[in-house]
C-alpha cells in the first residue's frame, strides 16, 4: 500500500468516526430529556409513597369494625338511659311548672 492509497482509507475511517459520533449525538439527545422526565417521575412516586404513609398512619388512629360496632351498642344503650330520665324528670317539670304558675297568682295578689 501507498501512503496516498493509507491516507484514502485512513479518511474514509475517520469520516466513518464523525458519522457515527454525530449519530450517537443524535440519538442520545432524547435520553437527557427522558433522564428529566424520569427524575421528575422519581420525586413524584416519592412524595406519593410519603403521603400514603401518612395516610396510613391517620388510619392506624381510626376504629376498626369491632370498635365502631362496640360504640354503636354503648350508644344505644346511652339513648335508653336518657329516655328512661326523661320519663323521671317530667313530674318534676310538671310540678315545677305548676309553682311557677302559683307564685305568679300569688305575685298578682
Amino acid at each position: 500500500m501507498t501512503p496516498s492509497e493509507i491516507s484514502q482509507y485512513l479518511g474514509l475511517v475517520l469520516a466513518v468516526i464523525a458519522l457515527l459520533g454525530h449519530a450517537k449525538g443524535y440519538f442520545s439527545s432524547g435520553e437527557k430529556a427522558l433522564s428529566g422526565r424520569v427524575e421528575k417521575m422519581a420525586s413524584t412516586q416519592d412524595s406519593h409513597e410519603r403521603r400514603i404513609q401518612w395516610i396510613e398512619g391517620e388510619l392506624k388512629h381510626l376504629p376498626d369494625r369491632d370498635a365502631q360496632h362496640r360504640m354503636e351498642l354503648q350508644l344505644t344503650e346511652m339513648k335508653g338511659m336518657f329516655a328512661a330520665m326523661d320519663e323521671r324528670l317530667r313530674p318534676i317539670v310538671a310540678i315545677s311548672e305548676r309553682m311557677h304558675e302559683l307564685m305568679l297568682e300569688q305575685a298578682k295578689k
